[in-house]
């Protein structure tokens, strides 16, 4: 069990409950994953209401049909270690997906682990808004932690105003918005239809990395913005793949809120092995007096300083909280550190 705590009304369940608390130069990240999970709308041979966890396409050929699964090639083409399907029941012939078959998808995937959520193409504003409002839910009351990936219909593509009202309609920490369509091999994606790609490329990227300008598989954007509206873009917190002259490759990785992916992820990262660690090894099983909060404090410690060999974070400090007195079943730390930061915007001063 757990999610966030309140000082003045505390979870009663046993349980690692976080608050993340924003500082001018400190945030709280952590380490990296690669699992996407991807609901299938159309498939072949293999049963609705199935999981499935696919590492290489052949797989996803013979369970689903070399037709249904440009989605999770995509996924894979990414980056992504693996793709964690769920076989949506279909619906009666000429009918559309309803709010009720969408809440069932998020129900049964709140029982799964993974680290980035996508829908394989477009799907109604309701359901993104949804969708977004229960990656949320899952953050703030089950204490489980995932980049939620949007995108938009192909006449959306071609108004990035469109696709900018979209990310402020879903905007929040641990969501990501592309709002740009792509050409590849003579075919054209939806940015919703590419949405499955950028879930792989977030998942399969280090979180001592950054997304921005990496190069896409895509032979050039539907849609070429100008400079004024790439910026514009950004200032939303819209995810925009622009064509550089000589290959396409991602602006800038920002989720809706206008924060870096890098550092999101991170978060998720810290908050779900912590929680796991101590699921694991210390909630029942330690005492709490002196030397079982001095363990506590140094499995902690020693978590984060492997990230700051791998240039995740730096400045580490590990203590008992100051402000609120760890005793009974309670105890209450406080972490911060600093972030290493990708190197994104260099400015030149040349004196002639």
């Amino acid at each position: 069990m757990g999610g966030t705590w309140d000082p003045i009304s505390l979870p009663v369940r046993p349980g690692l409950y976080i608050n993340f608390v924003e500082a001018a130069a400190a945030q709280i990240k952590g380490g990296a994953r690669g699992t996407v999970a991807l609901p299938l709308f159309q498939y072949k041979n293999a049963a609705p209401k199935s999981f499935f966890t696919i590492e290489k396409v052949k797989e996803a050929v013979d369970l689903f049909g070399e037709e249904h699964i440009d989605p999770i090639r995509l996924v894979l083409l990414g980056g992504a270690k693996e793709v964690l399907v769920y076989t949506v029941p279909v619906p009666a012939e000429g009918k559309e997906l309803s709010t009720a078959d969408y809440t069932a998808i998020r129900d049964v995937y709140s029982t799964r682990q993974f680290n980035v959520f996508v829908y394989p193409s477009e799907v109604p504003a309701a359901e993104q808004k949804a969708a977004m409002a229960w990656c949320v839910d899952n953050r703030e009351d089950e204490g489980k932690h995932f980049i939620t990936v949007f995108g938009g219909t192909a006449e959306e593509d071609l108004d990035p105003a469109k696709g900018n009202a979209r990310s402020v309609s879903v905007k929040d920490d641990y969501t990501v918005n592309l709002i740009t369509g792509i050409t590849v091999d003579g075919a054209t994606y939806s940015s919703a239809k590419f949405a499955p790609y950028v879930a792989g490329l977030i998942a399969g990227t280090g979180i001592n990395k950054s997304v921005t300008y990496t190069p896409v598989s895509a032979n050039d954007v539907t849609k070429r913005l100008k400079n004024s509206e790439v910026n514009a873009a950004l200032e939303k917190g819209s995810l925009v793949l622009v064509h550089d002259g000589e290959k396409v490759k991602v602006e800038q990785g920002l989720v809706t809120s206008g924060k870096k992916i890098r550092a999101m992820r991170a978060r998720q990262a810290i908050s779900t092995d912590i929680a796991k660690a101590a699921a694991d090894s210390y909630i029942g099983k330690l005492d709490n007096n002196a030397d079982g909060q001095a363990a506590l404090i140094s499995a902690v410690k020693a978590y984060l300083e492997r990230l700051q060999l791998n240039n995740v974070l730096t400045d580490i400090a590990v203590t008992l909280d100051p402000d609120r007195k760890s005793e009974r079943d309670e105890v209450y730390l406080l972490i911060s550190f600093t972030e290493v930061d990708s190197m994104e915007r260099i400015f030149l001063t040349v004196k002639v």
